[in-house]
């Protein structure tokens, strides 16, 4: 347990399984949403396959049964529930984390870790929800395993392009190019400037000061390209985002618990 307090519940996930297959179903009695920290997994609920990572979380609501499937290992979340009255939840059961909802997600957890439940985490509770209440919901997945092949290569390394991402995975790049803005509202080029600037928020939270080094690892030119891309994304600049990020050196640590939410 992360926080609580009155009409939330804000809880840290570490599951550790590796199994491919479904687990059984469960069921959901309130509403809520799960943002994936790291590593990635699968969901389903009401016939529908969402293949969760670090850009894309999944809604949870009432009388809804879902099931999980861990065929990549681990990972760690971070699960909200909310009261009725508080939720603005999206209509569909997938939504795309762009930049801003990540930031928002950063700025809760920092919140979390200076300890002031009723108004400081609370506050930044209702920036997340209206982050994520203005998120895309995803669309049916017609390309749906080969997008999440590709997402999953792109959070792992940059390939290096999209013909080689697309010769890698043994498609056609124009399918590849049209999956991304069809599925994920986003084209193929946005998706991985989101994730590099997902990574910099999180080396930023987690206490990185060399924002120069920063900046040639996740492949930008130098600071400067860093700083516009990062501004342009989520409307602040790496150094405002180590201020408002670094009130604590460490990160929230996540609870272990079963594979469950």
């Amino acid at each position: 347990m992360l926080a609580r307090h009155g009409g939330f519940r804000i809880l840290a996930v570490t599951c550790r399984d590796d199994h491919t297959g479904w687990s059984g179903p469960e069921p959901r009695d309130g509403f809520g949403f799960v943002l994936a920290r790291r590593g990635r997994f699968r969901w389903s609920a009401d016939g529908r396959v969402v293949d969760v990572d670090a850009t894309v979380g999944y809604v949870s609501a009432p009388g809804v049964e879902e099931r999980f499937s861990h065929p990549a290992g681990g990972d760690v979340c971070t699960s909200v529930e909310v009261a009725p009255e508080l939720w603005r939840g999206a209509a569909g059961p997938a939504l795309y984390v762009d930049a801003r909802v990540d930031l928002a997600h950063s700025r809760l957890l920092a919140a979390v870790r200076g300890g002031d439940v009723g108004y400081a985490v609370a506050d930044e509770l209702l920036g997340l929800l209206v982050a994520a209440s203005r998120a895309p919901v995803l669309a049916g997945a017609r390309d749906g395993a080969m997008l999440a092949a590709a997402r999953a290569a792109i959070l792992a390394e940059d390939p290096g392009g999209l013909l080689p991402l697309a010769d890698r995975l043994g498609v056609s790049p124009y399918r590849l190019s049209r999956a991304f803005p069809r599925e994920l509202g986003v084209t193929v080029t946005q998706y991985r400037n989101r994730v590099r600037v997902g990574k910099a928020i999180d080396r930023i939270a987690g206490g990185e000061r060399d924002l120069a080094a920063l900046a040639v690892e996740l492949g930008y030119a130098d600071q400067a390209h860093l700083s516009r891309v990062v501004r342009t994304q989520v409307g602040r600049t790496p150094g405002a985002l180590r201020a408002l990020l670094q009130g604590s050196s460490r990160p929230a640590k996540a609870t272990a618990q079963d594979c469950t939410v």
